[in-house]
């Protein structure tokens, strides 16, 4: 018998922490989060972390449990949710498994394989070296020459999965892409339904530049000035994350409050639609979208719980 969860996925702020809690509960369920930015600890107001009083008593799982100093990625989620699934099934409740990274749920729903990866191998530190020396950009373009199909699907300010796909590409002599691709065609040990939140485009850009103005008023900036305080800048991976980076030249002095602002709300809307293209990809996904519910909350959450137990009758 192959082990069931739920994914509850969908662009950034389209409301899926809610959605989420209230499925846990009527399901017997925990939620992992499938978030790069909310596993870690300080990152709080700009990762709209949930909060214990949402919580509402359900269990959450990879909140909170990394230091802004460490790495988190993609290898470390999958070992990381796994076992927390175990731990999960063991206490007789359901994994939800909620969040925005789609990398993440791919590769935990089809359990990809990362051991080819060799750690800090010579040509990883050259292409870091080359990186220092030479800036993002070039080792973006550098990609799309021999892997264009990765460099489509991975932002020039990701360089971790830059410089992995140029490393892949230099060990093998093949495009990571076509290894991505027969990873994704593996059977899942799963039964699952994997549901995609979403809504128009225009209410979701709304709720996106809402949302930051809200992270301002709440201390988003105080925030950000404290993890600088700590020595942590754009260099951690932690600080990468859209809302904290561009937060950095403000308090250095460099830009106007204002100006920066402007730069989050733009990269949340262009993070959102990453987000879709890459679900639009993914086979299985059920899409939700909030107007054919006429924005009904307990509408949407019976058609994912009848959604449910159709797919554990068959």
């Amino acid at each position: 018998m192959k082990k069931p969860c739920i994914i509850l996925t969908g662009p950034t702020a389209v409301g899926k922490t809610k959605l989420s809690i209230a499925l846990a509960k009527a399901l017997n369920g925990a939620i992992i989060s499938a978030d790069c930015m909310q596993v870690y600890k300080q990152l709080d107001i700009g990762s709209a972390k949930v909060t214990p009083q949402e919580m509402d008593g359900v269990p959450h799982y990879l909140i909170d449990c990394m230091d802004p100093r460490d790495e988190f990625h993609v290898a470390a989620f999958q070992s990381m949710a796994m076992e927390a699934m175990e731990e999960i099934y063991a206490r007789g409740m359901l994994p939800i498994i909620a969040g925005g990274t789609g990398f993440y749920i791919q590769a935990l729903l089809k359990q990809v394989d990362f051991s080819e990866s060799k750690g800090e191998s010579e040509i990883r530190l050259r292409l870091q070296q080359e990186l220092e020396e030479k800036g993002a950009d070039a080792l973006h373009d550098r990609l799309k020459q021999c892997d264009p199909k990765a460099a489509q699907e991975i932002h020039p300010n990701n360089s971790k999965r830059v410089i992995r796909a140029l490393e892949y590409f230099e060990e093998t002599g093949k495009p990571i892409s076509a290894h991505n691709e027969e990873q994704k065609e593996k059977e899942s040990p799963f039964t699952y339904c994997y549901f995609v939140l979403n809504d128009y485009r225009e209410r979701l850009y709304d709720r996106i530049n809402l949302r930051v103005d809200l992270m301002l008023q709440q201390g988003l900036v105080e925030e950000v000035r404290s993890l600088m305080d700590q020595g942590l800048d754009e260099s951690f991976l932690s600080m990468k994350g859209i809302g904290y980076k561009e937060l950095f030249p403000y308090l250095r002095g460099e830009m106007p409050l204002e100006q920066c602002v402007e730069a989050i709300k733009m990269e949340s809307r262009r993070y959102a639609k990453r987000q879709l293209t890459w679900f639009r990809r993914e086979k299985d996904v059920i899409w939700v979208n909030k107007q054919d519910f006429g924005y009904d909350e307990e509408k949407i959450l019976a058609f994912m719980l009848e959604t449910w137990k159709k797919k554990i009758e068959e």
